[in-house]
């Protein structure tokens, strides 16, 4: 019985070491890895192929795949030692090739002032890898170093990030790492290009910074690998060299965008064509291909005669025989016992036991009898056990590593915060409302995570965030966001379902809302939408503006969202506005009017006021909130680097076109067509009031709130309503204190493309705006 439950343990113990071993499995073995007769080294650096060494610009010796094109490499000579450039970039270095990675050098953004604030450099950066077999790795990160600076990270599909930091003088430089004061750090999931520019808030006059920091930095690069040295990094002139020096662009390769399935197809020209070779489908980027040596084989995959097997028994590190009886197999090895000896002659196995000569068979039967039934009873309660134990101590670790504990402390410390057991979804329930996670079933995905459609076992259809690998600060967010929505109860609020906490990463289970969001709508839908009405317009406005009312004062503890954006307003079958995305919240004691914190949300909605002083009010969100009226009214996004200088920031330029009373010449035209010119300039008045740059002369949500609520009881009269034109025009007269310089006769046609960055609207007839003499009341 004995001898069985070792065994036993044994058996799992090699399994266990079995799992290991593959993990570290080298894909490419790199000592026999360059084409007979091609060059395989230029200065340090080892070219495997399908990688070539060009000669004299050229491919004629077939080194590389494809003729050299994405694969070729020049060897500059002139240097000691020489250094290798990609042929499709010519000024980029090559640092290192792995099995499924380039490692390149940098593109540095810089900018420099004087001390007047005068910029004296202005460097961009920029480097596009489309129509290549090349993509950025998820490895890189966007880094900026400064004390005064913003960043616009412009990449492919028109994604757009942003980092900003600031420093009130030298002394308040963080020491431990890249927060926000004088460097700070974003990820994110670009594919083939991207573009940086910077900024400054002060250009570096305030708080004499240029004295320490006259330069800033911005770089897209390995993250971990930009070790930063606090202030000496500000002082420091040669900085940008070092940067390009030391902190490398991480590029994932494959041999084409074609799957295995397609490329194999074509036997001439697929890559995987060796013997003990296979290839391997990748999901990074657009897609492609690569090729492997199979387990137990090294070398090179893409080159003749393929991979060869290892000899695991002419080296003792890499296998586990008891004895020296190790046979080499193709693609393993065995080992043996001596004579007499029973077992699998493997160390971390059963090893060699010696047989018994002399053994009554009756009490062989009995003992193996005895043993059998024992050795059944025992592993299986063993295992029951063993299963039992690991999950509840998986269920118990991941409840701890998902904020279970500050969840716990949410709960005894705010009265009514209690997450029902009817509210605790399992980790299996969502696998099968999501199929897995399938890919085919995500919604959408930002900062803190990807929300997936699932139908739940009773045919709920439900929407599931689920974060992504969490550190600290993420599990705080997460937490957040369910302490906030739990006590939420309102019809323009996304209603948190329930969530889970024992799965490796956490979940958020939501209602479904089915139509988008308010930003697809505004600014993603060709030709416009039929049903974004001026009136459509302000109601979303209204239930949007009560919602965040509510939050503000009517929930138990108020909540300040923080993210307040037209992608946060989600739109269901009916197009009801619903507010959505508390990762950002904070909550506000009741006896408190503001909260200090870290300065977070979105580039162009951001309250001026709070990211300056880092003081989180109710107005915050007012001023966000006027942003997204003001794209409402104009079908602007709130920055755009493709307009003008002055119209750039949508809330800036608004706010100087009211002033200038020519306001009616940048509002969308189906707006101006459909709204009354009470409601337009009431609605105009409004955005300008939210967007003060005092807090204390912004109206409160719920003024907002009732000022919208009042403009739709307005009685709808359209301009390009003409009949009865005369009798209303007589109506006006004693009115002329009223003066519109922007009111003249346009085509609506004109507007279709207003700033370069709304939704067309056309109409081939002819709107006028009449003197104020002549407007319709």
């Amino acid at each position: 019985m004995h001898f069985f439950f070792v065994l036993l343990v044994c058996a799992w113990v090699v399994e266990a070491a079995t799992f290991d071993t593959s993990i570290n499995h080298t894909i490419m073995d790199v000592g026999n890895f360059a084409k007979p007769g091609c060059q395989s080294q230029c200065g340090n650096l080892k070219v495997p192929y399908p990688f070539g060494i060009l000669v004299d610009g050229q491919d004629n010796l077939n080194c590389s795949v494809h003729n050299g094109f994405d694969f070729g490499i020049i060897c500059n000579t002139s240097t000691n030692p020489p250094k290798a450039f990609l042929r499709y970039w010519k000024n980029v270095e090559i640092f290192d090739i792995s099995d499924n990675e380039l490692r390149i050098s940098n593109n540095v953004a810089e900018k420099c002032y004087d001390e007047s604030g005068s910029v004296y450099r202005d460097v961009g950066a920029s480097i596009e890898v489309d129509g290549t077999t090349y993509t950025y790795s998820r490895a890189n990160l966007l880094t900026v170093v400064g004390c005064d600076d913003y960043v616009d990270f412009v990449a492919d599909a028109g994604m757009r990030k942003g980092c900003g930091t600031t420093c009130r003088g030298a002394e308040e430089v963080d020491t431990d790492g890249c927060f926000g004061t004088g460097c700070c750090q974003v990820s994110f999931n670009i594919n083939n290009f991207f573009i940086i520019f910077l900024g400054s808030y002060e250009n570096h006059t305030q708080y004499n910074i240029s004295t320490f920091n006259p330069c800033s930095y911005a770089f897209l690069g390995e993250r971990n690998s930009f070790n930063y040295s606090l202030l000496a990094d500000l002082k420091d002139p040669n900085l940008k060299n070092k940067i390009q020096d030391t902190v490398p662009i991480v590029l994932d390769w494959v041999i084409t965008r074609e799957n295995c399935s397609t490329a194999a197809q074509d036997p001439d020209s697929f890559a995987c064509r060796y013997a003990n070779s296979y290839c391997i489908d990748t999901d990074v980027g657009q897609g492609g291909y690569r090729c492997s040596c199979e387990e137990g084989y090294v070398g090179n995959p893409y080159l003749s005669p393929g991979c060869k097997d290892i000899d695991e028994c002419a080296d003792p590190s890499k296998n586990d025989c008891e004895t020296n009886s190790c046979h080499n197999i193709p693609g393993n090895y065995i080992c043996s016992c001596p004579d007499g000896h029973d077992g699998d002659g493997r160390k971390n196995g059963r090893g060699c036991v010696a047989k018994s000569s002399k053994f009554p068979l009756l009490k062989f039967i009995l003992g193996m009898s005895i043993g059998f039934i024992s050795l059944i009873v025992g592993a299986s309660w063993v295992y029951f056990f063993l299963k039992k134990r690991k999950h509840a101590q998986s269920r118990e670790k991941f409840f701890q590593q998902n904020g279970g504990l500050l969840l716990n402390q949410q709960n005894s410390s705010k009265e009514g915060v209690i997450i029902e057991p009817s509210k605790l979804f399992t980790d299996e329930e969502l696998k099968k409302a999501t199929n897995n996670y399938a890919s085919d079933r995500i919604l959408g995905q930002g900062g803190y995570g990807i929300v997936y459609k699932g139908i739940l076992a009773d045919q709920r259809v439900v929407a599931i965030k689920r974060s992504k690998i969490i550190d600290k600060s993420q599990i705080e967010q997460f937490i957040n966001e369910m302490v906030i929505l739990t006590q939420v109860n309102h019809r323009n609020v996304v209603k948190l379902l329930g969530c889970c906490l024992e799965s490796e990463v956490p979940l958020l289970v939501y209602e479904f809302v089915s139509n988008g969001t308010l930003y697809d709508h505004v600014h993603r839908i060709d030709g416009g939408m039929s049903w974004l009405s001026w009136e459509n317009r302000l109601r979303i406005a209204s239930e949007s503006s009560g919602a965040l009312a509510y939050l503000h004062s009517a929930a138990s503890i108020p909540v300040i969202h923080r993210d307040v954006k037209l992608a946060n307003i989600l739109l269901d079958d009916h197009h009801v506005a619903k507010i959505s995305d508390f990762g950002a919240s904070r909550l506000v004691p009741l006896d408190q009017t503001q909260v200090t914190t870290l300065v977070q949300g979105t580039l162009g909605y951001l309250d001026p006021e709070y990211f300056h002083s880092g003081q989180l009010t109710d107005k915050s969100d007012v001023y966000s909130f006027g942003v997204v009226l003001a794209e409402l009214l104009t079908g602007r996004k709130p920055i755009s680097m493709e307009r003008s200088p002055q119209e750039r920031n949508l809330a800036t330029y608004f706010i100087t076109s009211v002033k200038e009373k020519r306001i009616f010449l940048i509002l969308e035209p189906r707006v101006v067509k459909e709204g009354t010119v009470e409601q337009l300039e009431t609605a105009a008045q409004l955005v300008k009031r939210c967007l003060s740059l005092n807090s204390e002369d912004r109206p409160t949500m719920k003024e907002v709130m009732m000022e919208l609520e009042s403009l739709r009881k307005y009685t709808k009269h359209p301009w390009t309503n003409s009949q009865h034109a005369n009798e209303e025009t007589t109506g006006l007269i004693g009115h002329t204190e009223i003066q519109y310089s922007d009111l003249h006769e346009i085509q609506l046609s004109s507007y279709s493309n207003v700033g370069n960055d709304s939704e067309q609207y056309t109409t081939s007839s002819t709107v006028s705006l009449l003197h104020p003499l002549s407007i319709p009341r």
